[in-house]
């Protein structure tokens, strides 16, 4: 045997580079609102968000309806969701969902997202997952809003498209209130539940990893899906208030055309009974 033949052989014979490790995250917003007071599911990792550790896993629930799965395998997560659901408020059906992957890399100057591919940490530490999961968290959230707003602009277009084609206003005032209500609903829950401009509070304690999160924030493009989403919801608010506003005043000109009636019939009877009176 040649060396070249023993180059070959021992080349086909060297081990195989082992793949990185890598962990599955699912992230379910299963409500408007989950209450994890008083939880125990496992052994508490943070309280805001509440965060446990469960079997060999990681799960992580946010007050806004989500809960992260990181870790678990699915007839864990089944059992864990089944826990849940008492305490969700608003139970949604089907439940709006995204899933990730995180694997392992080199160094913390390495980590790095690609674009549809999973998400490279240089550690599975608790805090970098807890960061992953206030990420994915907020987008499955924004998800559900978005949905929701375009279901909206969907009721909404055919009135506005009524009044430029034929200049008339829908009479459904009760249908645009609700719109309205919607719109009103979802920009509560952005603004005020789900807080998606704010970072969490693991950066309070880990400022060094502010370059992660800023990353993760690209990666699923939060802050130009709220920017994008709040755009849309100011535009729904001022279009229905521009509708019902319409409505409104064609309702108050019908009333003073009735109050003129009025008057002119009581002005015509009393001249009718002076006329008569006088013969």
């Amino acid at each position: 045997m040649n060396a070249d033949q023993l180059a070959i052989g021992a080349a086909s014979t060297s081990p195989k580079p082992e793949a990185a490790p890598t962990l599955r995250i699912r992230a379910l917003m299963l409500g408007d609102r989950i209450n994890a007071s008083g939880l125990e599911i496992g052994t508490l990792v943070s309280s805001s968000p509440a965060a446990f550790r469960v079997h060999a896993g990681l799960a992580v629930v946010f007050r806004y309806g989500v809960v992260v799965l990181i870790g678990l395998l699915p007839s864990e997560e089944k059992v864990l969701i089944d826990t849940l659901k008492p305490r969700v408020i608003g139970e949604l059906s089907p439940y709006e969902e995204e899933i990730a992957q995180a694997q392992l890399c080199k160094d913390e100057n390495t980590e790095a997202i690609q674009p549809g591919g999973p998400i490279c940490l240089a550690k599975f530490s608790d805090d970098r997952l807890l960061l992953v999961a206030d990420a994915l968290a907020k987008s499955t959230s924004l998800a559900r809003d978005e949905r929701r707003v375009a279901a909206v602009f969907d009721v909404i277009e055919p009135f506005a498209r009524e009044l430029a084609e034929h200049g008339r206003t829908p009479r459904r005032r009760k249908a645009i209130l609700q719109l309205i209500g919607n719109a009103l609903l979802v920009q509560q829950r952005v603004a005020g539940r789900v807080a998606i401009a704010e970072k969490p509070d693991v950066l309070w304690e880990k400022p060094e990893l502010d370059r992660l999160y800023s990353r993760l924030e690209d990666e699923y493009e939060l802050k130009e899906r709220l920017d994008t989403l709040e755009r849309k919801l100011t535009a729904v608010s001022e279009t229905a208030n521009a509708l019902t506003d319409i409505i409104d005043t064609q309702r108050s000109l019908r009333l003073e055309i009735a109050v003129v009636v009025l008057i002119v019939i009581e002005v015509a009877i009393g001249c009718f009974q002076i006329l008569t009176g006088s013969h």
